[in-house]
Protein backbone atom coordinates (compact mmCIF):
# COMPACT_ATOMS: atom_id res chain seq x y z
CA UNK A 1 0.00 0.00 0.00
CA UNK A 2 1.57 3.38 -0.99
CA UNK A 3 1.58 6.38 0.76
CA UNK A 4 -1.06 8.15 -1.72
CA UNK A 5 -3.58 5.16 -1.09
CA UNK A 6 -3.60 5.43 2.41
CA UNK A 7 -4.06 8.87 2.57
CA UNK A 8 -6.91 8.58 0.16
CA UNK A 9 -8.59 6.23 2.55
CA UNK A 10 -8.15 7.77 5.83
CA UNK A 11 -5.11 6.42 6.85
CA UNK A 12 -2.58 9.04 9.02
CA UNK A 13 0.64 7.22 8.59
CA UNK A 14 3.71 7.94 10.54
CA UNK A 15 5.26 9.98 8.08
CA UNK A 16 2.35 11.86 7.82
CA UNK A 17 2.53 12.47 11.66
CA UNK A 18 6.38 13.67 11.71
CA UNK A 19 5.28 16.41 9.33
CA UNK A 20 2.73 17.38 11.02
CA UNK A 21 4.31 18.23 14.20
CA UNK A 22 7.79 19.77 12.17
CA UNK A 23 5.30 22.07 10.39
CA UNK A 24 3.11 23.01 12.80
CA UNK A 25 -0.15 21.73 10.71
CA UNK A 26 -2.83 19.10 11.74
CA UNK A 27 -1.97 15.81 10.41
CA UNK A 28 -5.27 15.49 8.67
CA UNK A 29 -4.02 18.83 6.61
CA UNK A 30 -0.94 16.71 6.06
CA UNK A 31 -3.25 13.08 4.80
CA UNK A 32 -5.79 15.49 2.53
CA UNK A 33 -2.87 17.25 1.18
CA UNK A 34 -1.36 13.66 -0.12
CA UNK A 35 -4.15 12.24 -0.95
CA UNK A 36 -5.31 15.74 -2.94
CA UNK A 37 -1.65 15.41 -4.67
CA UNK A 38 -0.63 18.87 -3.00
CA UNK A 39 2.00 17.25 -1.45
CA UNK A 40 4.71 14.44 -1.16
CA UNK A 41 6.44 12.91 1.63
CA UNK A 42 9.41 11.07 -0.02
CA UNK A 43 10.29 7.42 1.39
CA UNK A 44 11.71 4.42 0.23
CA UNK A 45 11.09 0.87 1.22
CA UNK A 46 14.61 0.23 0.89
CA UNK A 47 16.17 2.54 3.61
CA UNK A 48 14.84 4.91 6.78
CA UNK A 49 15.33 8.76 5.69
CA UNK A 50 14.49 12.03 8.17
CA UNK A 51 11.37 12.37 6.87
CA UNK A 52 10.45 15.37 4.72
CA UNK A 53 6.95 17.56 3.46
CA UNK A 54 7.41 18.95 0.47
CA UNK A 55 4.02 20.81 -0.90
CA UNK A 56 1.58 23.33 -0.31
CA UNK A 57 1.14 25.23 3.18
CA UNK A 58 4.49 23.74 4.32
CA UNK A 59 7.50 25.51 4.43
CA UNK A 60 9.24 25.49 1.23
CA UNK A 61 12.66 23.10 0.91
CA UNK A 62 16.16 23.24 -0.33
CA UNK A 63 17.57 20.77 -2.17
CA UNK A 64 21.06 20.19 -2.77
CA UNK A 65 22.48 18.27 -6.12
CA UNK A 66 26.23 16.42 -5.55
CA UNK A 67 27.69 14.23 -8.05
CA UNK A 68 31.00 13.38 -10.37
CA UNK A 69 32.06 14.75 -13.66
CA UNK A 70 33.94 12.99 -16.61
CA UNK A 71 36.65 15.36 -15.12
CA UNK A 72 36.58 15.18 -11.61
CA UNK A 73 35.80 11.39 -10.25
CA UNK A 74 36.04 11.44 -6.74
CA UNK A 75 33.62 9.45 -4.20
CA UNK A 76 34.95 10.81 -0.91
CA UNK A 77 34.67 14.11 -2.23
CA UNK A 78 31.04 13.54 -2.94
CA UNK A 79 30.18 12.26 0.29
CA UNK A 80 31.76 15.00 1.98
CA UNK A 81 29.65 17.39 -0.39
CA UNK A 82 26.79 15.01 1.22
CA UNK A 83 28.00 15.51 4.62
CA UNK A 84 28.48 19.58 4.11
CA UNK A 85 24.70 19.76 2.93
CA UNK A 86 23.92 18.44 5.55
CA UNK A 87 26.03 20.90 7.67
CA UNK A 88 23.99 23.41 6.13
CA UNK A 89 20.61 22.49 7.09
CA UNK A 90 19.38 21.31 3.17
CA UNK A 91 16.00 19.32 3.43
CA UNK A 92 17.20 16.96 0.28
CA UNK A 93 19.94 15.81 -1.92
CA UNK A 94 19.84 15.00 -5.43
CA UNK A 95 22.94 12.23 -6.35
CA UNK A 96 23.71 12.76 -10.34
CA UNK A 97 27.31 11.90 -11.40
CA UNK A 98 27.99 11.59 -14.96
CA UNK A 99 31.40 10.12 -14.29
CA UNK A 100 32.92 6.70 -12.79
CA UNK A 101 30.63 4.00 -11.17
CA UNK A 102 27.69 4.65 -11.25
CA UNK A 103 26.35 2.61 -8.78
CA UNK A 104 29.22 2.92 -6.54
CA UNK A 105 29.01 6.51 -5.87
CA UNK A 106 25.25 6.32 -5.34
CA UNK A 107 25.37 3.49 -3.17
CA UNK A 108 28.65 5.57 -0.93
CA UNK A 109 26.70 8.57 -0.96
CA UNK A 110 22.97 7.03 0.28
CA UNK A 111 25.18 4.79 2.73
CA UNK A 112 26.47 8.30 4.16
CA UNK A 113 23.51 10.71 4.47
CA UNK A 114 19.93 10.50 6.21
CA UNK A 115 18.09 12.93 3.38
CA UNK A 116 15.67 11.64 0.86
CA UNK A 117 18.24 11.13 -2.14
CA UNK A 118 17.15 11.83 -5.86
CA UNK A 119 18.52 11.01 -9.12
CA UNK A 120 18.05 11.15 -12.73
CA UNK A 121 18.14 7.86 -14.38
CA UNK A 122 18.53 8.92 -17.79
CA UNK A 123 21.39 10.38 -17.27
CA UNK A 124 23.41 6.64 -16.43
CA UNK A 125 21.17 5.27 -19.36
CA UNK A 126 22.93 7.24 -21.99
CA UNK A 127 26.35 7.58 -20.55
CA UNK A 128 26.44 3.92 -20.47
CA UNK A 129 25.14 3.44 -24.18
CA UNK A 130 28.54 5.55 -25.09
CA UNK A 131 30.05 2.76 -23.88
CA UNK A 132 28.17 -0.17 -24.48
CA UNK A 133 27.69 1.10 -28.33
CA UNK A 134 29.59 4.14 -28.67
CA UNK A 135 27.19 6.95 -29.23
CA UNK A 136 24.09 8.29 -26.67
CA UNK A 137 21.87 7.99 -29.52
CA UNK A 138 22.37 4.36 -29.33
CA UNK A 139 20.90 4.24 -26.17
CA UNK A 140 18.17 0.58 -25.50
CA UNK A 141 14.75 1.34 -24.16
CA UNK A 142 14.92 -1.38 -22.06
CA UNK A 143 18.34 -0.29 -20.58
CA UNK A 144 16.45 3.35 -19.66
CA UNK A 145 13.69 1.42 -17.59
CA UNK A 146 16.03 -1.09 -16.33
CA UNK A 147 18.33 1.21 -15.16
CA UNK A 148 15.05 3.10 -13.11
CA UNK A 149 14.27 0.17 -11.34
CA UNK A 150 18.19 -0.48 -10.20
CA UNK A 151 18.25 2.94 -9.46
CA UNK A 152 15.25 2.48 -7.07
CA UNK A 153 16.45 -0.28 -5.28
CA UNK A 154 19.13 1.44 -4.09
CA UNK A 155 17.36 3.43 -2.05
CA UNK A 156 16.44 6.38 -4.56
CA UNK A 157 13.67 8.37 -2.78
CA UNK A 158 12.65 10.12 -5.80
CA UNK A 159 13.71 10.84 -9.46
CA UNK A 160 13.78 12.95 -11.87
CA UNK A 161 11.83 11.80 -15.57
CA UNK A 162 12.07 13.48 -18.67
CA UNK A 163 8.56 12.94 -19.82
CA UNK A 164 7.42 16.08 -21.00
CA UNK A 165 9.59 15.65 -24.35
CA UNK A 166 7.77 14.07 -27.42
CA UNK A 167 7.54 15.51 -31.02
CA UNK A 168 5.42 18.07 -29.82
CA UNK A 169 7.69 19.83 -27.83
CA UNK A 170 10.79 18.97 -30.01
CA UNK A 171 8.24 21.03 -32.66
CA UNK A 172 8.10 23.87 -30.57
CA UNK A 173 11.82 24.28 -29.75
CA UNK A 174 13.11 23.66 -33.16
CA UNK A 175 10.19 26.32 -34.70
CA UNK A 176 10.99 29.10 -32.28
CA UNK A 177 14.70 28.65 -31.65
CA UNK A 178 16.38 29.68 -28.46
CA UNK A 179 19.06 32.13 -27.67
CA UNK A 180 21.08 29.80 -25.15
CA UNK A 181 20.08 26.71 -26.84
CA UNK A 182 19.24 23.42 -24.88
CA UNK A 183 20.86 23.37 -21.81
CA UNK A 184 19.29 20.59 -19.81
CA UNK A 185 21.39 17.51 -20.18
CA UNK A 186 18.35 15.17 -19.41
CA UNK A 187 16.93 17.16 -22.81
CA UNK A 188 19.73 16.79 -24.83
CA UNK A 189 20.19 13.44 -24.52
CA UNK A 190 16.68 12.35 -25.38
CA UNK A 191 16.50 15.06 -27.96
CA UNK A 192 19.30 13.92 -29.58
CA UNK A 193 18.04 10.17 -29.37
CA UNK A 194 14.81 10.69 -30.79
CA UNK A 195 15.90 12.77 -33.43
CA UNK A 196 18.31 10.21 -34.63
CA UNK A 197 16.41 7.39 -34.43
CA UNK A 198 13.51 8.98 -35.53
CA UNK A 199 11.20 7.44 -32.74
CA UNK A 200 8.97 9.24 -29.90
CA UNK A 201 10.67 9.33 -26.66
CA UNK A 202 10.02 6.39 -24.52
CA UNK A 203 8.95 7.78 -21.36
CA UNK A 204 6.37 9.24 -22.74
CA UNK A 205 5.38 6.16 -24.98
CA UNK A 206 5.74 3.71 -22.52
CA UNK A 207 4.26 5.99 -19.01
CA UNK A 208 2.57 3.32 -17.40
CA UNK A 209 5.27 0.85 -17.28
CA UNK A 210 7.21 3.95 -15.94
CA UNK A 211 4.45 4.42 -13.24
CA UNK A 212 4.56 0.43 -12.40
CA UNK A 213 8.06 0.63 -11.54
CA UNK A 214 7.43 3.96 -9.56
CA UNK A 215 5.02 2.52 -7.57
CA UNK A 216 6.16 -0.62 -6.94
CA UNK A 217 9.50 0.60 -5.48
CA UNK A 218 7.76 3.75 -3.67
CA UNK A 219 9.79 6.35 -5.49
CA UNK A 220 8.46 9.82 -5.89
CA UNK A 221 8.10 11.08 -9.98
CA UNK A 222 9.71 14.28 -10.60
CA UNK A 223 8.48 15.41 -13.61
CA UNK A 224 11.94 16.57 -15.27
CA UNK A 225 12.46 19.76 -16.71
CA UNK A 226 14.33 19.36 -20.11
CA UNK A 227 13.17 22.28 -21.90
CA UNK A 228 14.22 24.66 -19.11
CA UNK A 229 15.54 28.34 -19.94
CA UNK A 230 18.97 28.69 -20.34
CA UNK A 231 19.02 32.38 -20.10
CA UNK A 232 16.70 35.25 -19.17
CA UNK A 233 15.96 35.81 -22.79
CA UNK A 234 14.33 31.98 -23.14
CA UNK A 235 11.94 32.15 -20.35
CA UNK A 236 8.57 31.33 -20.68
CA UNK A 237 8.90 30.42 -24.15
CA UNK A 238 6.82 27.46 -26.16
CA UNK A 239 8.83 24.39 -25.58
CA UNK A 240 8.97 24.86 -22.30
CA UNK A 241 5.13 25.93 -21.83
CA UNK A 242 4.46 23.03 -23.97
CA UNK A 243 6.44 20.38 -21.82
CA UNK A 244 4.72 21.48 -19.06
CA UNK A 245 1.65 20.88 -20.28
CA UNK A 246 2.33 17.27 -21.18
CA UNK A 247 3.73 16.67 -17.40
CA UNK A 248 1.20 18.05 -16.41
CA UNK A 249 -1.40 15.90 -17.78
CA UNK A 250 1.04 12.74 -16.43
CA UNK A 251 1.45 13.86 -13.16
CA UNK A 252 -2.34 13.57 -12.73
CA UNK A 253 -1.90 10.35 -14.40
CA UNK A 254 0.49 9.32 -11.56
CA UNK A 255 -1.56 10.34 -9.20
CA UNK A 256 -4.48 8.56 -9.93
CA UNK A 257 -1.99 5.29 -9.72
CA UNK A 258 -1.25 6.38 -6.08
CA UNK A 259 2.39 7.79 -7.50
CA UNK A 260 3.59 10.50 -5.44
CA UNK A 261 4.17 13.74 -8.12
CA UNK A 262 6.49 16.70 -8.39
CA UNK A 263 6.49 18.94 -11.18
CA UNK A 264 9.88 20.57 -12.03
CA UNK A 265 9.84 24.47 -13.43
CA UNK A 266 12.28 26.62 -15.48
CA UNK A 267 15.64 27.57 -14.84
CA UNK A 268 16.27 31.00 -15.75
CA UNK A 269 14.16 33.64 -15.61
CA UNK A 270 13.86 37.53 -15.40
CA UNK A 271 12.36 38.99 -11.61
CA UNK A 272 9.16 40.15 -13.92
CA UNK A 273 8.13 36.62 -15.28
CA UNK A 274 8.47 34.54 -12.04
CA UNK A 275 4.95 35.05 -10.43
CA UNK A 276 3.73 34.19 -14.22
CA UNK A 277 5.55 30.75 -14.18
CA UNK A 278 4.75 30.18 -10.62
CA UNK A 279 1.55 30.75 -10.72
CA UNK A 280 0.57 28.90 -14.50
CA UNK A 281 2.68 25.99 -13.39
CA UNK A 282 0.54 25.75 -10.17
CA UNK A 283 -2.44 26.32 -11.92
CA UNK A 284 -2.08 23.64 -15.11
CA UNK A 285 -0.68 20.98 -12.70
CA UNK A 286 -3.48 21.07 -10.09
CA UNK A 287 -1.47 22.60 -7.56
CA UNK A 288 0.89 19.79 -7.59
CA UNK A 289 4.51 20.14 -5.17
CA UNK A 290 6.36 22.68 -7.31
CA UNK A 291 10.27 22.14 -7.64
CA UNK A 292 11.94 25.39 -8.61
CA UNK A 293 15.10 25.10 -10.66
CA UNK A 294 16.93 28.23 -9.19
CA UNK A 295 15.66 30.17 -10.93
CA UNK A 296 19.00 32.44 -11.91
CA UNK A 297 17.51 35.76 -12.85
CA UNK A 298 20.36 37.39 -14.69
CA UNK A 299 23.28 35.92 -16.66
CA UNK A 300 26.20 38.05 -15.74
CA UNK A 301 27.31 36.83 -12.59
CA UNK A 302 29.35 33.96 -12.85
CA UNK A 303 30.74 33.40 -9.72
CA UNK A 304 28.21 34.20 -7.68
CA UNK A 305 25.43 32.41 -9.23
CA UNK A 306 24.48 31.22 -5.77
CA UNK A 307 23.36 35.23 -4.64
CA UNK A 308 21.54 35.22 -8.15
CA UNK A 309 19.36 32.49 -7.76
CA UNK A 310 18.69 33.13 -3.94
CA UNK A 311 16.88 36.58 -5.44
CA UNK A 312 14.62 34.12 -7.88
CA UNK A 313 14.07 31.85 -5.03
CA UNK A 314 13.14 34.06 -2.81
CA UNK A 315 10.20 35.25 -5.17
CA UNK A 316 9.70 31.94 -6.15
CA UNK A 317 8.79 30.74 -2.76
CA UNK A 318 6.81 33.94 -2.31
CA UNK A 319 4.74 33.25 -5.02
CA UNK A 320 4.27 29.69 -4.03
CA UNK A 321 6.96 27.71 -5.53
CA UNK A 322 7.35 24.81 -2.91
CA UNK A 323 10.72 23.12 -3.53
CA UNK A 324 14.01 24.96 -4.13
CA UNK A 325 17.14 23.27 -6.24
CA UNK A 326 20.07 25.21 -4.99
CA UNK A 327 22.87 27.09 -6.80
CA UNK A 328 26.14 27.34 -5.94
CA UNK A 329 28.85 29.82 -7.00
CA UNK A 330 30.34 27.47 -9.10
CA UNK A 331 27.19 27.30 -11.31
CA UNK A 332 27.70 27.82 -15.60
CA UNK A 333 32.29 27.59 -14.17
CA UNK A 334 33.27 24.41 -12.54
CA UNK A 335 32.20 21.38 -10.55
CA UNK A 336 31.58 22.89 -7.26
CA UNK A 337 33.32 21.93 -4.17
CA UNK A 338 32.36 20.78 -0.73
CA UNK A 339 32.63 24.36 0.65
CA UNK A 340 30.57 26.06 -2.45
CA UNK A 341 27.88 23.18 -1.75
CA UNK A 342 27.76 24.60 1.77
CA UNK A 343 27.56 28.15 1.04
CA UNK A 344 24.90 27.16 -1.98
CA UNK A 345 22.82 25.25 0.19
CA UNK A 346 22.43 28.23 2.95
CA UNK A 347 21.99 31.01 0.13
CA UNK A 348 19.10 28.98 -0.61
CA UNK A 349 18.22 28.36 2.83
CA UNK A 350 17.69 32.37 3.19
CA UNK A 351 15.66 32.46 -0.06
CA UNK A 352 13.08 30.27 1.19
CA UNK A 353 12.70 31.60 4.50
CA UNK A 354 12.69 35.45 2.67
CA UNK A 355 9.94 33.77 0.08
CA UNK A 356 8.15 31.80 3.56
CA UNK A 357 8.04 35.04 5.46
CA UNK A 358 5.68 35.84 2.54
CA UNK A 359 4.00 32.94 1.81
CA UNK A 360 3.21 31.13 5.35
CA UNK A 361 3.19 34.45 8.01
CA UNK A 362 3.69 32.75 11.21
CA UNK A 363 7.88 32.16 9.96
CA UNK A 364 8.32 35.75 10.91
CA UNK A 365 8.38 34.80 14.53
CA UNK A 366 12.30 34.41 14.29
CA UNK A 367 13.04 37.68 12.90
CA UNK A 368 10.82 38.85 15.63
CA UNK A 369 13.02 37.17 17.81
CA UNK A 370 16.47 38.32 16.18
CA UNK A 371 14.84 42.03 16.46
CA UNK A 372 14.00 41.59 19.97
CA UNK A 373 17.53 40.46 20.55
CA UNK A 374 19.35 43.06 18.91
CA UNK A 375 17.27 45.91 20.82
CA UNK A 376 18.69 43.99 24.06
CA UNK A 377 22.08 43.74 23.04
CA UNK A 378 21.76 40.15 23.40
CA UNK A 379 24.45 38.53 21.57
CA UNK A 380 23.97 34.59 22.58
CA UNK A 381 19.60 35.05 21.31
CA UNK A 382 21.13 36.57 18.14
CA UNK A 383 23.25 33.69 17.81
CA UNK A 384 20.90 30.91 18.53
CA UNK A 385 18.61 32.84 16.39
CA UNK A 386 20.64 33.10 13.58
CA UNK A 387 20.39 30.71 10.27
CA UNK A 388 24.22 30.14 10.75
CA UNK A 389 25.53 30.82 14.06
CA UNK A 390 28.98 29.72 13.80
CA UNK A 391 29.56 31.89 10.93
CA UNK A 392 28.21 34.90 12.95
CA UNK A 393 29.74 34.00 15.77
CA UNK A 394 33.16 33.96 13.58
CA UNK A 395 32.71 37.54 12.48
CA UNK A 396 32.11 38.97 15.37
CA UNK A 397 35.08 37.14 17.88
CA UNK A 398 37.45 38.16 15.06
CA UNK A 399 36.82 42.03 15.82
CA UNK A 400 35.87 41.73 19.08
CA UNK A 401 34.97 45.92 20.24
CA UNK A 402 36.43 46.87 23.87
CA UNK A 403 32.91 47.56 24.72
CA UNK A 404 31.25 43.51 24.16
CA UNK A 405 27.74 44.92 24.70
CA UNK A 406 28.20 46.62 21.23
CA UNK A 407 30.12 45.80 17.78
CA UNK A 408 33.11 47.55 15.98
CA UNK A 409 30.62 48.74 13.01
CA UNK A 410 29.38 51.34 15.14
CA UNK A 411 32.03 51.37 18.76
CA UNK A 412 30.80 53.98 20.97
CA UNK A 413 28.18 55.67 18.89
CA UNK A 414 26.11 52.63 18.61
CA UNK A 415 22.56 53.82 18.09
CA UNK A 416 20.73 50.97 20.02
CA UNK A 417 22.72 52.06 23.46
CA UNK A 418 22.17 55.77 23.34
CA UNK A 419 18.70 55.49 23.10
CA UNK A 420 18.26 52.79 25.29
CA UNK A 421 19.42 55.16 28.15
CA UNK A 422 16.38 57.11 27.48
CA UNK A 423 13.63 54.35 26.25
CA UNK A 424 12.26 51.08 27.67
CA UNK A 425 11.22 49.29 24.43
Amino acid sequence: MSIVADAKRGIVTDEMKIVARQEGVTEDFVRRGIAEGHIVIPVSPYRTVRICGIGEGLRTKVNASIGTSTDIVDIQMEIEKARQAELAGADTLMELSTGGDFAEIRRQVIANTNLSVGSVPLYQAFIEAVDKYGAVVHMKEDDLFRITAEQAKLGTNFMAIHTGINWETVKRLRNQGRHAGLVSRGGAFMTAWMLHNEKENPLYTEFDYLVEIMKEHEVTLSMGNGMRAGAVHDATDRAAVQELLINAELADKAHAENVQVIVEGPGHVPIDEIAANVTLMKRVTNNKPFYMLGPIVTDIAPGYDDRVAAIGAAISSSCGADFICYVTPAEHLALPTPEEVYEGVISSRIAAHVGDMIKLKKTREADLEMGHARRDLDWERQFAVAMNPVRARQIRDERMPADTDGCTMCGDYCAIKIVNRYFKF
